[in-house]
């Protein structure tokens, strides 16, 4: 009775075909169980061995159960002329891609059909002939090579305007071989040539002391020491300068008509809010004599507006307010060259960001001389403003609500950076 109990759970994992041939499922193997490999090309005589090899094991490792990862193995086999080696990157990306097989063992001697109870990825031989090993792979062909295959390829099976094409490039082509003796000549030429000019340096420092506006400190961390105000105005003719009428004037009427340029709108009504100023008196007169000057600056454009040339005489009869040795500080600096009004200009708005802490809004100013803005305010970055709007921190320091600050203005900041020369498109 156990015999027959027996032979029934036997049949559970046997299965007969149609040709007597059983198959059965074979029990898990502890070692290395049969392996899949796939060859390239050209397959190996079935007399080959292969063996099979794993990487060393860490001391760590070693005191762990033994479990071994087929994917981590090395397939080698070899005959007298190929060798034959599993390429690890190429059988992971076959594993990976979900590609497996079942793998069954016959045997002939009992006619049995062993299938492994697990599926296998197969392992992805490369080849290497041995009679090439020594041999050292050709050099990559360069783009000279390869311009010169090409070629010869359109001069063959090309077109007409192929062909005429490539015999152009061959005519513009430089021969760079021909010019090796003549390299040094060219160089020596050059060297010769550049003997003469000017190193950076040197080109910002002249370049520097050509631009049609005051003098200027570079280095100054603060807007108002970029300009300093005795470069523009001497100060013999800042101490003529005399602001003592001014204060005796009775009111706002008065005190333009002491003014050399009254019809500044700019002018009267920053003598207006300067004499409101009585939190410092040493800035007021500073302030005063500052706006007095630049009525002067107006006044004095204005005369060779219509004169080419005035005589001093004519230039003191036209400035009665005005100071002789001021008149004659004007003419010298301001009459003689052929950039007067770039230059006049530049230093009267110099002096205005003085007067307006070094924002200002040059809308009025632009009204008063009866220039464009776009003028008026080239001349404002020459001297290194910014135009825009105040920021917080600006309006905060001039003490301007947000709503009064919608105009833009003309700001100075340091350290002082002049504008980069635009080029022009071709």
């Amino acid at each position: 009775m156990s015999t027959v109990k027996s032979a029934s759970k036997k049949r559970k994992h046997e299965s007969i075909s149609s040709d007597g041939v059983v198959m059965k499922l074979a029990a898990s193997i502890s070692g290395v169980e049969p392996l899949l490999v796939s060859y390239p090309a050209i397959q190996a005589p079935s007399s080959t061995a292969f063996k099979c090899y794993a990487n060393k094991k860490t001391k760590n490792e070693s005191k762990q159960p033994e479990k071994l990862n087929e994917q981590e193995l090395l397939v080698v086999g070899e005959t007298d002329n190929v060798e034959f080696i599993s390429n690890e990157a190429e059988s992971r990306r076959v594993a990976n891609s979900g590609c497996s097989y079942l793998i069954a063992v016959h045997n002939k001697r009992t006619s049995t059909l062993n299938v492994l109870p697990t599926a296998k990825s197969p392992y992805i031989l490369t080849r290497t002939v041995k009679a090439l090993k020594n041999i050292p792979a050709s050099a990559a062909p360069t783009q000279h090579d390869y311009k010169q295959a090409r070629n010869a390829l359109g001069e063959t099976f090309g077109t007409k305007k192929a062909k005429a094409s490539i015999r152009a490039q061959e005519r513009n082509r430089v021969d760079v071989s021909a010019m090796e003796g003549v390299m040094d000549h060219l160089q020596q030429g050059i060297d010769k040539g550049a003997a003469g000019l000017m190193t950076t340096e040197e080109a910002k420092e002249e370049a520097d002391k050509n631009r049609l506006i005051p003098p200027f400190d570079a280095s100054a961390t603060e807007p108002e020491d970029i300009y300093p105000l005795h470069s523009i105005i001497p100060e013999v003719e800042w101490k003529a300068l005399s602001v003592s009428a001014f204060d005796q004037a009775a009111g706002p009427s008065e005190r333009k008509a002491l003014l050399p340029f009254g019809w500044s709108k700019w002018v009267t009504s920053h003598v207006d809010s300067t004499y409101a100023d009585i939190d410092s008196p040493k800035r007021r007169k500073k302030n005063l004599k500052i706006l007095l000057y630049i009525a002067a600056l107006m006044a004095f454009r204005q005369a060779l507006e219509h004169k080419k040339s005035i005589s001093k005489d004519d230039l003191t009869a036209k400035l009665p307010s005005v100071p002789s040795v001021v008149v004659d500080g004007l003419i010298s600096r301001h009459a003689s060259t052929s950039m007067t009004q770039t230059k006049l200009l530049t230093y009267m708005f110099a002096l205005c960001l003085k007067v307006d802490n070094f924002a200002t809004d040059t809308t009025q100013i632009a009204h008063d001389l009866h220039k464009s803005m776009a003028e008026i305010n080239t001349l404002f970055k020459s001297l290194g403003c910014k135009i825009g709007q105040l920021g917080d921190r600006e309006r905060s320091r001039l003490g301007i609500a947000e709503k009064d600050a919608t105009a833009k203005r003309a700001i100075l900041s340091a350290p002082l950076v002049f504008p980069k020369p635009r080029l022009r498109r071709k």
